[in-house]
């Protein structure tokens, strides 16, 4: 099948559908793609209690499943071929560093927000873009996003080192390396330095939060997914310890000083399925934030084949922001990621979307 630029249209129109209104509506449009009609055209909307559920394959045979991922793929590359994603380097006196940059395309006028994202084990930059699809966001939001790169000489399985003491603090090891790459896309693009935000996944998550608390004058938020809260461990041992649940939440509470009070908005998502990374590490990660008085946790029901989920708005005594997003079911994955990355859950929430909303309402 001839993969033209209306097909093409179609794609782009269901991938949007997908994220903002979910399986059913974007299979409706793919299904009409594969008829022949364009993107655009007049579409049945599928009433809630007849959408497939969380379950549910959208597509109907392997013919229909190769069309559909061929022309994903091209969506994405087109997306990419509209900016700019470039691998560059960073040294300092701990290391060096690769890392990929992508540049929305037409970046003249206004300074732009970046997002520095930290990968899991196992993972690189082009995986981790892949899997969390924040180029297609940066291209419609315009913004920067930067994929530092961890390499297996540093860590044989690729992860950053958020357990060793000498990579924990401002100005040493990962740190300032990753700390020193954000400061060199902010010298060499029209960068906004209120809009400089960190996220990551994993191990990622772990560094993201080392990193939001390290460096509260360059980042204005983070976001952690499946991670860790900063300083949690000490060795290997300890982080496998952590891992898998470690301190009872109370004594790891008693632990902590004012030292360790939020000093920027974060988010943060975990599923409870998650066997990798216990999930008591989320709830410690947004230690020193309270329930706003005015917001309750928000339960979402799963709907149109995405998981449930309960939403938490915290705030901290000084007044910073703080969501808790509990994924129910939800593997040690990226929720809402896309297949064409590992660690990635497509059933969703978006966890992408949801972290660049938060980000964008949280200016330094």
């Amino acid at each position: 099948m001839k993969l033209n630029e209306g097909f093409l249209n179609s794609m782009h129109e269901a991938m949007t559908l997908l994220r903002t209104r979910g399986v059913a509506e974007a299979t409706a449009v793919i299904q009409r793609a594969l008829r022949g009609e364009t993107a655009g055209a007049a579409r049945e909307t599928v009433p809630q209690d007849k959408a497939p559920g969380p379950v549910a394959a959208p597509f109907a045979d392997a013919k229909t499943k190769a069309v559909v991922a061929r022309a994903a793929r091209e969506v994405c590359l087109d997306v990419e071929d509209r900016g700019h994603f470039s691998t560059l380097a960073y040294s300092n006196d701990a290391g060096r560093r690769q890392y990929r940059l992508y540049v929305p395309a037409g970046t003249a006028g206004d300074p732009l927000p970046l997002i520095v994202m930290l990968h899991g084990c196992t993972q690189d930059a082009n995986d981790f873009a892949a899997g969390t699809q924040m180029n297609a966001l940066a291209e419609r939001h315009r913004c920067l996003v930067a994929y530092p790169v961890q390499p297996r000489r540093a860590n044989p399985s690729k992860c950053w080192n958020w357990f060793k003491p000498d990579d924990q603090h401002r100005e040493r090891g990962e740190p300032s390396l990753i700390a020193g790459i954000t400061r060199e896309i902010i010298a060499a693009h029209n960068v906004d330095p209120a809009r400089v935000y960190i996220a990551g996944m994993s191990a990622g998550g772990a560094m993201a939060a080392i990193m939001i608390a390290a460096y509260p004058e360059l980042y204005a938020a983070a976001g952690v997914h499946s991670g860790l809260p900063a300083r949690c461990a000490h060795d290997l041992p300890s982080a496998l310890a952590a891992m898998k649940g470690g301190k009872r939440i109370a004594e790891q509470r008693r632990a902590r000083t004012d030292i360790d009070a939020p000093q920027r908005p974060m988010i943060v998502f975990h599923g409870d399925a998650d066997a990798t990374v216990d999930i008591a590490n989320a709830i410690r990660i947004v230690h020193g934030f309270d329930p706003k008085p005015d917001a309750r946790s928000e339960a979402r029901p799963a709907n149109t084949g995405r998981r449930p989920c309960t939403v938490s708005r915290l705030v901290s005594r000084t007044g910073i922001d703080a969501e808790l997003w509990i994924i129910h079911g939800a593997p040690h994955a990226w929720a809402g990621g896309s297949a064409r990355g590992s660690y990635t859950d497509p059933i969703g929430p978006d966890a992408s979307a949801e972290m660049l909303r938060f980000f964008l309402d949280h200016p330094r």
